[in-house]
């Protein structure tokens, strides 16, 4: 196989701010696996709160060029196994695992939601992120995007009143996402007045380590709580299972659609809700998300729609959610810039 790294600043429509951090740009990595005439292309975005650097991923991959270049590529879960061995961290995996896939598909000729046995015709409709701002701001962004589902971000001393504000400008479904920023009793408090405004579900409420916190919003919070921050990899699928009600996937987290797919069934067993989430990719990683999304209960794929340029071309999302998927194999991905 051929690798090939490429590095890209991601600019915003919007600043996109959540209760710990801002930015106007995403930085991200786009790598390419090239085999047979056919190339897949995967995504992992750099991260400050899990110290990832656009700089760290390349140096790490760069250390297994060779064995990536040399390693006879059959299936995607085979190679994202020897990734692992590789102890690189799982947003270089995911960028390389999700290569991988798209790679596996075109070769094959086939989406990867056909190759794994679903049905494209049911899926459902992505939120889109209202991030931290002025509530004149956070207003004019509702107005701007009509949308039916939006994910508020939120993490200040006036959430309610925020949503209160939101909610006279829209009858649109809301999520709100604290982002580690309250506490259990805030959240308890919280949670019937945010349910009285049309609030669906809270997302990681708490640190992503208060579990004792968790225990208590989870006896007595009247909204269902999905984790985030706490469900990382496949083995924090089972205790969010005693403390949350559903659990948000980030592929670049888990490393990829290899280890995703598998927290997808162990949460199904567990009678969780499964959403999978992105990191602001460009439409190179919500490509990737959008063949896991007929598998999912909720899905928060919005990521290319927040960019004001995006650098690919692959699954695509009309006016009120519908989806429109590629033609080519594996996520369909070509890459425009």
């Amino acid at each position: 196989m051929k690798l090939s790294l490429e590095k890209y600043v991601l600019p915003l429509k919007h600043t996109f701010s959540i209760s710990r951090e801002s930015h106007n740009f995403q930085d991200t990595l786009i790598a390419s696996l090239s085999l047979d005439g056919k190339t897949g292309y995967g995504e992992a975005t750099s991260n400050p709160y899990y110290k990832i650097t656009l700089d760290s991923m390349i140096a790490e991959i760069e250390t297994i060029r060779k064995d990536v270049e040399s390693f006879d590529f059959t299936t995607p879960d085979k190679f994202h196994a020897f990734l692992v061995l590789k102890h690189i961290s799982n947003f270089a995996i995911c960028a390389l695992d999700l290569a991988a896939h798209d790679l596996y598909g075109k070769l094959l000729d086939k989406p990867l939601y056909n190759i794994w046995g679903t049905d494209n015709s049911s899926y459902p409709i992505t939120n889109y992120t209202i991030g931290l701002d002025t509530l004149e701001k956070m207003v004019s962004k509702i107005k701007e995007f009509p949308w039916p589902i939006y994910k508020i971000k939120l993490g200040t001393d006036n959430d309610v009143a925020i949503i209160r504000e939101l909610r006279k400008h829209t009858d649109a479904v809301f999520r709100v996402d604290a982002n580690c920023a309250w506490t259990a009793e805030e959240t308890i408090h919280n949670a019937p007045l945010l349910k009285d405004l049309g609030v669906e579900f809270i997302e990681q409420p708490l640190k992503a380590d208060d579990w004792k916190g968790m225990e208590l919003v989870s006896h007595h919070s009247v909204l269902p709580t999905i984790a985030d921050e706490s469900c990382i990899v496949e083995q924090d699928v089972e205790k969010c299972g005693l403390h949350y009600n559903g659990i948000n996937i980030k592929l670049t987290k888990c490393g990829g659609l290899t280890p995703a797919l598998r927290m997808i069934q162990r949460g199904k067993e567990l009678g969780l809700k499964v959403m999978v989430g992105c990191m602001t990719e460009s439409t190179v990683g919500i490509s990737a998300i959008a063949q896991l999304a007929p598998q999912l209960d909720y899905v928060d794929m919005d990521g290319a729609l927040l960019l004001r340029e995006d650098i690919a071309k692959g699954i695509e999302i009309l006016e009120g959610g519908k989806l429109v998927y590629p033609t080519l194999g594996g996520s369909g991905i070509i890459l425009t810039a």
